[in-house]
C-alpha cells in the first residue's frame, strides 16, 4: 500500500466520522414532532449582496422554518451588517410567533460591503441554553463570508454544512458540538 493510499483512506474515514457526527448532532430536528425544544439561531447577510437575493432566500427560510420549528423554541435573528445585531428573539409558543420571525427577517435590507458574521457566530454560540441547537447562516456573497472563514471565529464554522444557490448560500453550522463529534469519532474508532 502506497503512503496516497493510507491518506486518502484516512480522509475518507475522516469525512465519514464528520457526517454521521452532524447527522447525529441535528438528527433531532428530523423528528420535529418528537424531539424537545432547541436554540435556533438565523444568521443572515444584511450587507448590499443581500437586496439581489432577498426575495428568494425569505421565501427558502420560510419554508424551512415551517419545517424545523416547533413549540418551546428559542429562535434568535442576527442582521449581520457591518456589526450583527439581534433583530428577533423569541420563543415559538404558536403561528403568530413563526409569522413574527418571518416578518423580522423580511424588513431586513441590504447595505455596505461587509457582513459580520464572526460576531454573530461568537454571540450565537455563548447563548446557547439547550443541549442542541440549529444555526442557519445566509451568506450572499463570498467578500462578505471570507473574514468569518479565516478569522479568529474559523473554528466555530469547522463543522457545516454548505448548500449552494444562484448568488447565495446556506451554511447549517453545528455551534458547540466539538465534544459530541471527538466522543462520536471515538465511539465509531473503537468499534
Amino acid at each position: 500500500m502506497k503512503k496516497t493510499d493510507l491518506i486518502v483512506g484516512q480522509g475518507r474515514k475522516t469525512s465519514l466520522t464528520l457526517f454521521a457526527a452532524l447527522l447525529i448532532c441535528l438528527s433531532p430536528l428530523y423528528g420535529a414532532d418528537d424531539r424537545n425544544p432547541i436554540n435556533v439561531n438565523l444568521i443572515i447577510d444584511s450587507s448590499a449582496s443581500f437586496s439581489s437575493v432577498k426575495d428568494e432566500v425569505i421565501s427558502w427560510i420560510s419554508g424551512r422554518l415551517d419545517t424545523i420549528l416547533i413549540e418551546g423554541d428559542n429562535v434568535t435573528v442576527w442582521s449581520a451588517g457591518p456589526s450583527a445585531r439581534v433583530i428577533y428573539t423569541g420563543t415559538i409558543s404558536g403561528a403568530a410567533d413563526k409569522e413574527a420571525v418571518k416578518n423580522s427577517i423580511r424588513q431586513l435590507s441590504g447595505s455596505g460591503a461587509s457582513a459580520d458574521f464572526s460576531g454573530a457566530l461568537r454571540e450565537a454560540s455563548s447563548r446557547q441554553s439547550s443541549s442542541y441547537s440549529y444555526t442557519l447562516l445566509i451568506s450572499a456573497s463570498p467578500e462578505a463570508l471570507s473574514p468569518a472563514l479565516t478569522g479568529q471565529q474559523a473554528s466555530l464554522l469547522r463543522f457545516s454544512r454548505v448548500e449552494e444557490f444562484s448568488g447565495w448560500r446556506a451554511l447549517v453550522v453545528g455551534l458547540n458540538i466539538d465534544a459530541r463529534v471527538r466522543r462520536a469519532a471515538a465511539s465509531f474508532f473503537n468499534q
